[in-house]
């Protein structure tokens, strides 16, 4: 592997584990109280809730895609989102969470493993690499929306 390849793995992983211009999930959601977690303020169509699930599905989602030629994605758009607006309890809060982690882990080894720019056999000329731009762009777009939501319920640092 050649000095530019490994940068660029290196600035990926940076990239998909929070970048360093923005703020990751766990810090998003550092010291959010548990009663928030359902909250829809102002009118607005989401939970943070609801968005961290979204997040864990699409992220699974291209995840799969990149690995599998079999694989089924969701239906778009309900297959993402969930209907609940906040978690059953916390045991389905810690997983979700646990299923975010694990599954950008298992992307990023893909990615170190994996020719970045071979089209994904069986896609319609995806890469890893753009998988991974659209794991790290789709993960801080949704970022920033639990931010916004913390501020406007008075939550945010």
């Amino acid at each position: 592997m050649n000095d530019q390849h490994q940068f660029l793995i290196a600035e990926l992983e940076k990239l998909l584990n929070g970048g360093s211009a923005h703020v990751g999930l766990e810090d998003a959601l550092d010291g959010l109280p548990e009663n928030l977690r359902g909250v829809r303020p102002n009118d607005l169509p989401y939970s943070i809730w609801q968005l961290v699930e979204h997040i864990r599905i699409a992220q699974w989602d291209m995840l799969r895609f990149s690995k599998d030629i079999a694989h089924q994605s969701p239906k778009w758009p309900e297959g993402y989102w969930p209907e609940e607006i906040q978690p059953a309890d916390e045991d389905s809060w810690n997983k979700s969470l646990s299923q975010i982690r694990n599954d950008l882990k298992e992307f990023i080894s893909l990615i170190k493993n994996a020719d970045l720019y071979q089209v994904i056999p069986g896609a319609d000329g995806q890469t890893i690499l753009r998988e991974a731009l659209q794991i790290a762009d789709h993960n801080a777009y949704h970022v920033a929306e639990i931010i916004v939501l913390r501020r406007l319920m008075g939550a945010w640092k």
